[in-house]
């Protein structure tokens, strides 16, 4: 007689609550690691991914064969529970793999001879049943408590009769379990497991079963979820992003054009030279989608966007002065950043003063930060007029907005004005340098992953 069996009724169930409890926690810690996240993630995986998969699921449960094996802590053998699992998600190769690396501790210390062909029949019909199951999400929504799935097949069967495979993936542990127990009472001491002389143990052995198998489904089925929800959220800001890009783009063009306008019967030559700069800048943009730009890219796009105001109000009444730090032209800034805050202050700061003035941008860099700066000695802005400039105009609007985005409350952002005096905006924004051929999601995920 197995010595599994000759256990006292109050040991077998303390083991049934170990199993519970060993193969949840072990779900939990293979659902820590990242390529296990992404592995669940792919339904339909490669040789190399099948293999990485089978790797994750087999070696910790050999451990709790070993386990069961050298220190008889009988509550960590799950071989059939993880086998199964194997099949149902990643096929009959997973289900294979992973019953071979279970069973190998079993047969080589145990001389359990039958826990190797037990284990292929499990992967045999486990993986049977994924690839019968024609849509394998039906799979992650697989629990054990098949209460309402027994009431809702009842139902289905007078209204449209169809199997319910949540119904047949328990009726299938069931009667593995059942099977594992009937051979191993026949064949003695060649193949592990739990049984009982009362019948209601015997019930709750399989319900356990039925449960260890549930559980680390309803675990990695979460990591699912929450691995969906993070691309949909990635996704919402990507939208957000393109949305207020979109915005500034037509808000910058309706001004220039009004500006070539202005200037086409006046001034032809002038106006020609500058719808030579506008046809750079949107070739420019055309280019490149990057919401991510070096602040190098930044500046030449801002020289043309300057020529354009500066042949616009006379060389006389706007000056451009430059203060950019050494280094600071390689730190990656988001795109088109600056130009609606160079905008603002020529609108609102320059033109209102007779005698014109200058705007001064400025970039510097201090303890992984960068800060940009765009002034003005112009009229300021009155108290009482600040939120109505800053607060419901577009482009202010827009950049606080993509800087929220982008860097979530990792960023700074100022207005400091003395009426009369002119107007300082500066923004404060975490350091990032990346290479000038990273792509915009290469630089995406940098910033994502600096502190």
């Amino acid at each position: 007689m197995h010595p599994a069996i000759s256990q006292p009724t109050a040991f077998i169930l303390l083991t049934l609550l170990i199993k519970l409890g060993v193969i949840a926690s072990l779900a939990s810690i293979v659902a820590r690691f990242g390529l296990f996240k992404r592995l669940i993630f792919v339904e339909r995986r490669t040789s190399r991914q099948k293999l990485a998969f089978a790797l994750f699921l087999g070696i910790p449960f050999t451990l709790g064969v070993l386990a069961r094996l050298l220190a008889k802590y009988q509550g960590t053998d799950l071989s059939l529970e993880i086998t199964v699992l194997g099949g149902l998600l990643g096929g009959t190769f997973v289900g294979v793999l992973v019953g071979m690396m279970v069973s190998l501790p079993a047969v080589l210390i145990g001389h359990e001879m039958l826990a190797a062909p037990m284990a292929i029949l499990y992967a045999l019909v486990a993986g049977t049943a994924r690839w019968v199951c024609p849509n394998k999400e039906v799979i992650w929504e697989f629990s054990p408590f098949i209460d309402r799935s027994l009431y809702r097949s009842i139902r289905q069967r007078f209204k449209q009769p169809a199997p319910d495979w949540q119904v047949l993936f328990a009726l299938m542990c069931v009667m593995l379990e059942i099977a594992r127990i009937d051979v191993g009472r026949i064949s003695g001491n060649a193949l592990f497991y739990l049984s009982s002389q009362h019948f209601w143990i015997d019930i709750l052995i399989v319900l356990t079963t039925l449960v260890a198998v549930g559980l680390p489904i309803k675990i990695w089925n979460s990591t699912r979820i929450e691995h969906k929800l993070e691309d949909q959220h990635r996704m919402l800001l990507q939208a957000r992003m393109d949305a207020l890009v979109s915005q500034i783009n037509p808000h910058f063009l309706f001004n220039t054009l009004n500006t070539i306008s202005s200037l086409i019967r006046i001034d032809p030559d002038t106006a020609r030279t500058l719808l030579l700069k506008l046809s750079r800048i949107l070739r420019r943009r055309l280019k490149t989608e990057a919401h991510f730009v070096s602040l190098k890219e930044e500046l030449d796009f801002m020289d043309d966007y300057l020529d354009i105001e500066v042949a616009r109000f006379g060389r006389d009444k706007l000056h451009i002065v430059k203060e950019i730090a050494p280094g600071a032209t390689e730190v990656v800034v988001p795109s088109m950043i600056l130009q609606p805050l160079v905008e603002n202050a020529i609108r609102h700061g320059i033109v209102p003063k007779i005698e014109g003035g200058t705007v001064t941008l400025r970039a510097s860099r201090q303890n992984h930060w960068l800060t940009l700066e765009v002034k003005d000695d112009g009229v300021g802005i009155p108290p009482g007029k600040r939120n109505e400039v800053y607060g419901s105009g577009i482009g202010i609007r827009n950049v606080t907005e993509r800087l929220r985005v982008l860097f979530g409350d990792h960023f700074v952002f100022k207005v400091q004005s003395q009426p009369g005096s002119g107007t300082s905006v500066s923004f404060e924004i975490p350091e990032l340098v990346v290479s000038e051929k990273a792509s915009a999601d290469e630089q995406a995920q940098v910033f994502e992953e600096t502190p």
